[in-house]
């Protein structure tokens, strides 16, 4: 492709034509970024950080594309043992966790490893390990499009819950510009996930230095191919494609049984892993499920793009492979990745994975 594209701004290197994208570095230029978009005649752009969790559209986007490439951590000591670190949107979240375990302070380190940016974090309240940014957010600001005002949100208002926020409630209306978590400069938070407990050589709830947790959990996500390589075979990918699907007790007893691992998730639902159900319908790493479009060798659950790849094609997959599971268990997957790109002011949305019927 030639010119600017929403495939130049996302980690799946899919997406049609944009004009020049608009670029925010300095935090202070916000205002000016807004009135911008406003003179243009459009009440909200589409909003990008690193693009590492969404499928853009092959037709591109007619409106503006802003960029959040803002950077920076400013750390504040308490005088209850705790530290409060703003952090600016654009920040990448992996750069956040690799700062916390040099400065050993605990709350993140779960979070090593993953892909995209700290203001994209508290929109799928992001975990991992047992870990997610509910644990640990204090507070943050935001730009509510549909008011024209600065918003200062605490923790309980963002209603952050298991791979949900109230800002996927409203999908394009805020844009968040700083986030404000609180850690604990010592040992590690009590490590909840039993299998990286088992390879740290601690028991569940015990607590290791903070750069050990740290060092662990990114050596298992390189084993499973979940550390974004720009340059690696997979490395255009989006991560897990699909949200482990919550099930009955009774379900989960039953996939139990048939080898399927149930886990309860931060809310306390009991949810079986996507990743065997998609293995149980011929989804398996390294398998060709389209032109262009493979499982990852690591993981069913991650699927990656190649040369012949487009953005439908993608989620027609993600939709076939949604159907095939629920035809062979009745278990219902969601994708994790949202659709973006089309008309100026649209609504971005959770990519469709059901065929109608």
């Amino acid at each position: 492709m030639t010119g600017n594209t929403l495939a130049d701004l996302t980690t799946l290197r899919l997406g049609g034509p944009i004009a020049e994208p608009l670029r925010l570095h300095d935090p202070g230029h916000w205002p000016e970024l807004v009135r911008t978009v406003h003179h243009r005649g459009e009440r909200r752009p589409l909003v990008l950080g690193h693009g590492s969790n969404v499928i853009a559209a092959d037709a591109g986007h007619a409106g503006t594309v802003a960029v959040l490439d803002t950077r920076g951590i400013t750390a504040e000591e308490r005088d209850d043992g705790t530290v409060l670190a703003t952090v600016q949107a654009g920040h990448p979240l992996a750069d956040l966790t690799a700062w916390a375990a040099a400065e050993r302070l605990a709350g993140i380190e779960c979070l090593a490893g993953v892909p995209g940016t700290v203001g994209a974090a508290p929109v799928q309240n992001t975990g991992a390990y047992g870990q997610q940014l509910s644990d640990v957010l204090d507070h943050l600001t935001a730009w509510d499009w549909d008011t024209g005002l600065l918003r200062t949100l605490p923790a309980r208002a963002c209603r952050l819950r298991h791979r949900h926020s109230r800002f996927k409630d409203d999908p394009g209306r805020w844009t968040v510009l700083t986030v404000t978590v609180r850690l604990t400069r010592g040992p590690a938070a009590p490590v909840a996930h039993r299998p990286l407990a088992e390879e740290l050589g601690v028991r569940p709830g015990g607590r290791p230095p903070v750069a050990e947790v740290t060092r662990a959990v990114l050596a298992d996500r390189r084993r499973r191919g979940l550390l974004l390589d720009p340059h690696g075979h997979d490395a255009r990918q989006v991560g897990s494609v699909f949200l482990n699907p919550p099930v009955t007790a009774a379900a989960a007893a039953r996939w139990s049984a048939a080898g399927c691992p149930v886990r309860p998730d931060s809310d306390g639902r009991l949810r079986a892993s996507a990743g065997w159900l998609l293995e149980r319908v011929g989804c398996r790493p390294g398998h060709r499920i389209a032109e262009g479009i493979r499982c990852s060798p690591h993981r069913a659950l991650t699927l990656t793009a190649h040369d012949g790849a487009t953005a439908s094609g993608f989620t027609r997959v993600l939709a076939d492979l949604a159907a095939r599971v629920e035809a062979a268990t009745g278990v219902v997957l969601h994708p994790e990745p949202v659709a973006v790109g089309g008309a100026p002011g649209g609504r971005p949305g959770t990519v469709a994975a059901r065929r109608a019927h």
